[in-house]
Parts: C-alpha cells; structure tokens; sequence
C-alpha cells in the first residue's frame, strides 16, 4: 500500500519538477536558444501549432535566431506570432528566414525576470507541498480502515517527508540556477 502511494507521490512531484524546467526553459536570459521560440503557438491554416512544427530553428551567433519555415507563406504569420508573444522581440525577415536579435537585458528586466523566475520556483514548490498533503490524508485514511498499521504509516510519513525535501532541494537548485543564469551579465 504504502509503496503504491509513494511512488505515485515520486511520479507527481517530478512531473512537477519537469514543468519547472520547462517554464525555466522559456524564461529569456540575454542568450539567444532556441527553447525561447520553439513552443510559440502559430495559427497556421486555421489551427494552432508551435513553432518546432513549422520551421527549422538554429542559434547562428550566440545573439540571435534564426528562422527558417518550412512552407515560406507562414513568415508573416511567424512574425505576427513573435510579435504579440510576451518575448519583446522584433522579427526581421528577408522573405524566407526569419532572423531574432536577442538584445542584452537591462539591469531593471533582469530583477523582473528574477521576480517571475521565483515566482514559478514558489508555484512548484507549493505543488509538491500539495502532494505531501494529499499523500498523507491516504496514508491516514489506510491507517484509519486498518489497511495499515501506526507504525507503517509512521514510517511512510518519513519516507514521504524525506521525498519532498528531495524534491524542494531540487527545485531550488533549478531556480538559483536560473536566477544565476539571469542576473549573469
């Protein structure tokens, strides 16, 4: 019983962990990557597509993307994308690629990309907080109709809390990381 929770709890709290690292991916550090553009959702033919489908993305100077679509009559919708994206990027084009200038931060962007890179840091650790917590209420629900004893669930309360500090340390080393990453000039 208790295995069954725990490693529904592991599952979950590194699902949790992998949606940081995604949402860090995203986060704009003064380097150009192509991480930054590849998910960007682009209405194409009526339907929603990111970017990654649509296009080749490469990283030719450590400044700037480059572009390259698939099918050229997707530019303008590219670029229209790129534009009303919450990246402050301005595409230029020459007809069929697609060229990102990744301006340097300022000192003032760099403290708000830090305010949002602790404020996902903080999402994903109440996330595996709420596991814990819902973990737990299963485990005191399985001692309370027998199906465990105290001393299991005592001991898989530990375990359980062993597991979340894993996790929270791990969460906090993404965020330094990023934050590290931001602040780096």
């Amino acid at each position: 019983m208790i295995k069954e929770l725990m490693q529904d709890a592991r599952d979950r709290m590194q699902a949790s962990i992998s949606a940081l690292e995604d949402g860090l991916s995203t986060i704009r550090t003064g380097r150009a990557s192509p991480v930054l553009v590849e998910k960007l959702m682009i209405n194409y033919y009526e339907q929603q597509t990111p970017l990654n489908q649509l296009a080749s993305i490469s990283v030719p100077e450590p400044r700037m993307i480059a572009i390259r679509p698939f099918d050229s009559s997707t530019v303008s919708e590219i670029e229209r994308s790129i534009m009303a994206s919450d990246l402050g990027l301005t595409p230029n084009n020459d007809g069929k690629i697609i060229r990102l200038s990744i301006p340097p931060l300022t000192e003032e962007r760099r403290k708000e990309i830090t305010k949002v890179v602790g404020q996902r840091v903080e999402e994903a650790r109440v996330s595996v907080r709420n596991v814990r917590r819902d973990t737990q209420n299963d485990m005191r629900d399985f001692e309370r109709e027998k199906l465990i004893s105290e001393d299991e669930l005592e001991q898989g309360q530990k375990e359980l809390q062993k597991l979340t500090d894993q996790s929270v340390e791990k969460i906090n080393a993404l965020g330094d990381s990023k934050h590290d990453e931001v602040m780096h000039v």
